[in-house]
């Protein structure tokens, strides 16, 4: 059975695959960015162990011998799930193995724009760290006895809402319905916009969450309010985001994902010192990586061994 992972992989991701597949099967390793080698390498695979490159229709079709899209997170947006289903190609993802990390990634985003950690950080390494603009000092603030609002309450938000409650938070949640074991206030989305002081998304991407926070979204939230996104980019109208920033009606945002990724030089929401941003690794860790491995090669011994697989979603 030949694999094929098309990330740039670190050594340490490199050894976790072939201490996980040793004996198992042949794993190729291709950079995002490598297309010749990927075009030589899909032909003959089995399984693509997909992570943030687009599979499209393209894609399936010249791997006649694929059996197997193997997502490497949550999210399957970025396949092409119709062309699978023609050809007959399985989708699997992996459902909670990255929910620790994106949790903590949210929560170090709301801190990281609540302290102005970066500001800080670059005045500290000036040698002006006891001179700060006071005005930024007022920007600046704690979690506690704040409302935090989390747009979908899957495995991330999950893991999140009891920190911030011990932080001394006041947690609050919507969903496409109440969940009855949640333990926080359920509100619609228009009224957890209203109320909340930082507004994190865990909602995934699909027709009806595309540009879910729009003009009219922002207007609705709290002046002087924060937004994280640990989620998908094209959740948010990013030109709506900059003027929402640029006119001092939200504080600050923290961002991991962009509409377009990776994100291109130029944007401007690079220009807002009150953006914290990291390119779509809130997810990768090498716990995530690690536990993705076990869901990953259970399921290709299953492919082969003809059973049903875990997680599968086409």
């Amino acid at each position: 059975m030949k694999i094929v992972l098309q990330y740039a992989a670190s050594l340490g991701f490199r050894a976790r695959i072939n201490a996980a597949f040793a004996g198992f099967g042949s794993v190729v390793v291709v950079d995002e960015t490598d297309e010749a080698a990927f075009q030589s390498e899909i032909g003959e695979a089995s399984v693509l162990l997909h992570v943030l490159k687009p599979v499209t229709e393209a894609v399936i079709a010249a791997a006649p011998r694929l059996r197997l899209i193997q997502k490497i997170g949550v999210g399957v947006n970025t396949i092409d799930l119709s062309a699978a289903r023609a050809r007959g190609v399985a989708v699997a993802n992996m459902p909670g193995t990255n929910s620790a990390a994106v949790a903590e990634m949210a929560l170090a985003l709301m801190l990281g724009v609540l302290r102005r950690t970066l500001y800080f950080d670059a005045l500290t390494r000036a040698g002006d760290g006891w001179r700060p603009d006071p005005s930024i000092l007022d920007q600046t603030g704690e979690i506690a006895g704040r409302t935090v609002g989390l747009v979908g309450f899957g495995a991330s938000a999950r893991r999140l809402a009891p920190v911030l409650a011990a932080l001394g938070a006041e947690v609050i949640y919507t969903a496409r319905s109440e969940k009855p074991d949640a333990g926080h206030g359920f509100r619609s989305l228009s009224a957890l916009l209203a109320q909340a002081d930082i507004v994190s998304l865990h909602a995934p991407l699909t027709a009806e969450t595309r540009g879910l926070i729009d003009s009219a979204a922002l207007s609705r939230m709290k002046p002087g309010a924060i937004l994280i996104n640990t989620a998908r980019g094209e959740l948010i109208d990013e030109a709506a985001l900059v003027g929402a920033l640029s006119s001092g009606h939200l504080r600050g945002a923290g961002l991991d994902v962009f509409a377009v990724e990776p994100a291109l030089a130029g944007s401007a929401l690079f220009d807002l010192p009150q953006v914290l941003m990291s390119p779509h690794v809130a997810w990768l860790t090498p716990e995530t990586l690690a536990r993705s491995l076990v869901v990953a090669r259970e399921n290709c011994r299953r492919l082969g061994a003809g059973e049903s697989l875990m997680h599968r979603v086409a």
